[in-house]
């Protein structure tokens, strides 16, 4: 039998220790949407201002965490499965994590945010149209999904279900990076950048 094992230094002393109050900024949307580019520059942002960060790329875990999962429904699901457990240790570590993922499931979306308090886990949806997206495809997915030479591909034969109450809606088509972070630093951290 598997029991949790309680430790002496608790959540709320990490946190306290790095003086920051520990979240999840979830980003999910298409591919080409602006996720990777617009988590990065947060995490820049958050950095600057002397904020301890980790930052998780669907992408990046990939090649590590997830390398034995494939592109079906199931692997999907675990792929965000093992990433949301992996942002909870780290904002459990006091960490402030900015995690930019396709997530194309609602219930898989609603499976990470149970992980975290209600003040913790911060949905951003980067709601930027398929056409904006096809059109930049950045790595030639929409293209190769297009002529079949890849397929359950979000948004072209596999489902993007969209969020129905995220904290943040944003789209990538109608401002620049720079407006789009600090939009989000307003709206995820008021108390250290006040509107």
């Amino acid at each position: 039998m598997v029991v949790w094992n309680h430790t002496s230094v608790t959540p709320e002393v990490r946190a306290q220790r790095l003086g920051q109050q520990p979240r999840c900024i979830w980003f999910t949307g298409l591919s080409g949407s602006g996720k990777s580019t617009l988590a990065n520059a947060l995490e820049v942002a958050l950095q600057r201002a002397g904020l301890k960060t980790m930052l998780l790329d669907g992408d990046n875990v990939r090649h590590g965490l997830c390398k034995d999962l494939g592109m079906s429904a199931a692997d999907r699901s675990e792929n965000i499965r093992r990433v949301a457990e992996a942002a909870k240790l780290m904002v459990d570590a006091g960490l402030v994590v900015v995690a930019a993922f396709i997530s194309p499931f609602r219930e898989d979306r609603a499976r990470a945010r149970e992980l975290f308090a209600e003040e913790q886990f911060f949905e951003v949806y980067l709601d930027t149209s398929l056409a904006v997206c096809e059109a930049r495809d950045p790595k030639g997915l929409y293209r190769m999904a297009r002529s079949g030479k890849i397929t359950d591909f979000t948004g072209i034969d596999s489902p993007y279900e969209v969020p129905e109450n995220p904290e943040v809606t944003l789209d990538t088509a109608v401002q620049d990076v720079d407006a789009l972070v600090a939009q989000l630093l307003g709206e995820v951290f008021p108390e250290r950048w006040p509107s």
